[in-house]
C-alpha cells in the first residue's frame, strides 16, 4: 500500500454510515492521512456529529460543500438514495474530482451520466470485515481513470484489508462471494460451534474453537499460498477423524449449497442492480 498515493490530498465522504466510518478509521490507523484530510457529511446530524467528534474529521453543513472542498469523493451511500445524491452533488463534479463509489449495484455508467465529463470513476465493493481492517474490495475503474487514481483507490481500501482489480462485469460476483460471503462464514462458524455444543462443550468455548479456527486456516490459506486442497490433506490423516467428518460434510451437500448460495446471491445483485438503473 503506498501512502503517498494520497499525500496532501483531501478525501470527502458522501455519507458517514457503517463503511464509510470503517475506511476513515483504517485511513487514521495506518497513518495512509491525517484527520484535517477528511471531511464527511451526513443527512442524519447525529450520526455525522459521532463520526467527526470520534475520528476528529471534519462534519461539512452540506453535499454541496463536501465535493468543493475535497479531492476524492468517497461515495459512502445506500444505493437506492444513490440518483438523489448524485443530482445534488453532479454538477459539481468534473475532470479534476476522483470518484470512488461504494453504493452496491450502482453502475459507473449511472454515475457517468450524473456528473461532467471528465469525471474519473472507480467503483468499489467492499465487504463488512472492513469494519475490522481485514475486509476484501474489489475495484472496477472506468476507462478515463490513470494508474495514479486507481492507486489512490487501492490506498484508500488498502487501509481496511486486501484490494483486487476486477472487470466491472464481475462486480455481482464479487457481491455474491465477497459482499454476502461474511453472512455464509457465520453460519458456518454457528454450526461448527453446534457440533460442539452437541458433543459437550460450553456455548463459549465452542464458538471461540469454531471462531478462532476459520480465522486460523484463512490465515494459513493466504500466507502460505497452498491450494486449499492441498491444506486439506496436510490434516487428514488416512482413516483418521478429519476424513470422518469430510465424509459427513460430503454426503450433507456443503460444497454444492456453498456454490449454489454464491451464484443465488450474485444473481440477486444483477437484478438489483437492474432495478437501480
Amino acid at each position: 500500500m503506498s501512502q503517498t498515493a494520497l499525500a496532501g490530498k483531501k478525501i470527502g465522504f458522501v455519507g458517514a454510515g457503517n463503511m464509510a466510518e470503517a475506511i476513515i478509521k483504517g485511513l487514521l490507523a495506518k497513518q495512509v492521512v491525517g484527520p484535517t484530510q477528511i471531511a464527511a457529511y451526513d443527512i442524519l446530524e447525529s450520526r455525522l456529529r459521532h463520526v467527526a467528534e470520534t475520528h476528529g474529521i471534519k462534519g461539512e453543513s452540506s453535499n454541496a460543500a463536501l465535493v468543493d472542498w475535497a479531492e476524492v469523493i468517497v461515495l459512502a451511500i445506500k444505493p437506492q438514495v444513490c440518483q438523489a445524491a448524485l443530482g445534488e452533488i453532479g454538477p459539481r463534479l468534473g475532470p479534476d474530482k476522483l470518484v470512488i463509489s461504494v453504493a452496491a449495484g450502482v453502475a459507473v455508467k449511472t454515475i457517468k451520466d450524473a456528473v461532467k465529463t471528465g469525471t474519473r470513476i472507480i467503483r468499489t465493493i467492499p465487504n463488512t470485515p472492513a469494519m475490522v481492517l481485514a475486509g476484501v474490495t474489489g475495484l472496477a475503474a472506468d476507462a478515463s481513470v490513470s494508474a495514479e487514481d486507481f492507486q489512490v483507490a487501492e490506498t484508500v481500501f488498502g487501509a481496511v484489508g486486501r484490494t483486487v482489480a476486477i472487470d466491472e462485469k464481475l462486480m455481482d460476483a464479487a457481491t455474491g462471494l465477497s459482499g454476502s460471503g461474511p453472512a455464509y462464514v457465520f453460519v458456518i462458524i454457528e454450526a461448527l460451534a453446534d457440533g460442539g455444543v452437541k458433543m459437550g462443550m460450553s456455548r463459549q468455548v465452542a464458538e471461540i474453537f469454531a471462531a478462532q479456527t476459520v480465522l486460523g486456516a484463512a490465515k494459513l490459506f493466504l500466507e502460505t499460498g497452498l491450494h486449499p486442497g492441498q491444506l486439506k490433506d496436510m490434516v487428514t490423516s488416512p482413516g483418521g477423524t478429519t476424513i470422518a467428518g469430510l465424509h459427513q460434510i460430503e454426503l450433507g451437500g456443503v460444497r454444492a449449497a456453498l456454490m449454489n448460495a454464491v451464484e443465488a446471491a450474485t444473481r440477486r445483485s444483477e437484478e438489483l442492480g437492474r432495478m437501480s438503473g
